[in-house]
């Protein structure tokens, strides 16, 4: 076991993480200190690089891996956005931990080899590391070209190489299996699980005595595991800063310098890490990963996969929770408006008890939200689509709901929207029964388009109909111009996105790029 000090002063609760066959330990980390930090600093673990500071180019790509259940989860994560507490009690592998120890190089690293799939090679360590992490999907399952540029979704190269790499991501498929689930990891996860829980043994009757006069004891990074525990942190800790996934909060600290005496992290609260179905909606708690929580949508509305993956980068999804994104509050965050045009409801959490809400209420002004100093999101709620009708034709139809959500991006992938318009009609014979429409980057926050919805609702559904409703939906908002899109342009494909929806609900389906082929009709 390597027992480091960290060059900075901070926590009192060491950092433990299992790491190249043997269990870390690193004193007084501070809360705000990145995993990227600690990996090059403290570490000298200098393959992991540092590209752009925020998420977006995947140099600094590391696999993460958790026991739950009995399983060994693994993901690839920005380690320079990963804060370095949020490492406890986990597993992880960087570039330097992929060699078998005869020096026989992982399929990923021998795939790119093979494949010519490194230039100039700053990114290389990155992309190896996302297809490492792609690699230990179920053996036997082939590695399509599509799989290969969704895994890499998080990452750039800046010589334009991905024809190579995404051969290697193939190539890999072929190779000997090399899983990262060991014996020696599990163990290694295992015995920083019962130090884990002999600390929580210790500190349990200093937290029963605060239940009374004194405050929870708690580090300058706390990170609890049961719901109780976190609201009576929140209570009594209102200043500390709380993350979620730390995908916005990371980019405070690495590009405004901030800096934040307290961290409460409540990723690891077991209530909020589950997705509950219920008969009329399922509760997506707060710190369940984007990835999962879209995964679970999808599931429900098939039609929001070609979204889901559009939702920045893999890692960064891998990274990030649903309940952060909501919290955060953006103007120009994807999930608010399609959760908005979904009905979806909010339910907050204090130690005083819970309230819920719309989620368009929840949002104030700009960055502000309804959120009490004690409280925290806990759940999303999301209804649960209506069953198709039988007699839906596969080309339109006239009864039913129909879905769907558009993003206007500057790149396709791993992109901040300049507009978000998302769109849930209910038809019966033709007439519009009820109408959703959620919208980002036209607003302060993430609105609703009530005047428009109102448009629709009790009007047949025909083009007349759309076209007086682009004519509204054009109107409702007074959007700004800044660097994404001007005002007029946003106010313009508002309306161009509502007969877009209009098209597609009358069957068509070339209306997109992703729709169309560069390589022609195949013989």
């Amino acid at each position: 076991m390597d027992t480091l000090a960290s060059s900075q002063p901070g926590s009192s609760k060491p950092v433990r993480f299992f790491k190249g066959g043997t269990v870390h330990t690193l004193e007084q980390v501070a809360p705000t200190r990145t995993l990227l930090e600690v990996l090059r600093e403290d570490l000298h673990c200098t393959g992991t690089k540092e590209g752009c500071g925020e998420g977006d180019c995947g140099a600094c790509t590391v696999v993460v891996g958790e026991l739950r259940g009995g399983t060994l989860h693994t993901r690839a994560v920005n380690s320079c956005i990963k804060l370095a507490h949020s490492m406890d009690g986990l597993a992880l592998w960087t570039v330097e931990d992929l060699a078998a120890p005869d020096g026989s190089l992982h399929p990923a690293q021998a795939a790119m080899v093979a494949c010519h799939g490194s230039q100039c090679g700053f990114c290389t360590p990155g992309f190896v590391m996302s297809l490492a992490a792609l690699a230990e999907q179920p053996p036997g399952k082939a590695i399509s070209r599509e799989t290969a540029s969704h895994a890499l979704s998080g990452n750039l190269c800046r010589c334009t190489g991905y024809r190579p790499i995404l051969d290697a991501a193939q190539t890999m498929g072929d190779l000997p299996r090399q899983s990262l689930d060991t014996p020696a990891v599990r163990s290694g996860l295992r015995a920083l699980a019962q130090v884990a829980q002999a600390e929580a043994a210790a500190l349990a009757p200093r937290q029963t005595a605060a239940q009374g006069a004194l405050k929870p004891a708690a580090s300058a990074y706390a990170a609890p595991t049961d719901l109780a525990t976190l609201l009576a942190l929140r209570q009594a800790y209102s200043d500390a800063q709380v993350v979620a996934g730390c995908t916005d909060v990371g980019l405070w600290i690495t590009k405004q310098h901030r800096d934040f005496a307290q961290v409460l992290d409540v990723t690891r609260v077991e209530e909020l890490r589950q997705i509950d179905h219920y008969q009329h909606h399922m509760a997506i708690g707060a710190a369940v990963s984007l990835t999962d929580a879209y995964a679970a949508l999808v599931a429900q509305r098939p039609q929001l996969q070609s979204f889901a993956q559009r939702f920045a980068g893999l890692p960064v999804r891998n990274a990030g929770t649903l309940g952060g994104n909501v919290a955060n509050g953006s103007p120009i965050g994807d999930s608010m408006p399609l959760l908005i045009a979904l009905d979806a409801h909010l339910v907050l959490a204090s130690a005083s008890g819970y309230r819920e809400m719309p989620l368009e209420d929840f949002y104030l002004a700009y960055r502000k939200t309804a959120l009490r100093a004690d409280e925290v999101v806990g759940w999303i709620t999301v209804p649960k689509p209506l069953p198709a009708p039988r007699s839906r034709s596969k080309t339109s139809f006239a009864s039913g709901e129909f879905c769907r959500v558009y993003k206007i991006s500057k790149r396709h992938e791993d992109d901040i929207s300049a507009v978000c318009l998302a769109l849930q009609l209910r038809l019966d014979k033709g007439q519009v029964v009820d109408a959703s429409i959620g919208a980002g980057g036209v607003a302060a926050t993430p609105v609703r388009a009530r005047a428009t919805e109102a448009a629709l609702r009790g009007q047949p559904w025909n083009a007349e109909t759309v076209r007086a409703a682009m004519a509204t939906l054009r109107a409702e908002f007074a959007p700004i111009s800044d660097m994404r899109a001007t005002s007029a342009y946003r106010r313009e494909v508002l309306g161009s996105l509502l007969w877009r929806y209009w098209l597609e609900s009358q069957g068509s389906i070339a209306t997109d790029l992703q729709s169309l082929s560069l390589e022609g009709p195949q013989p």
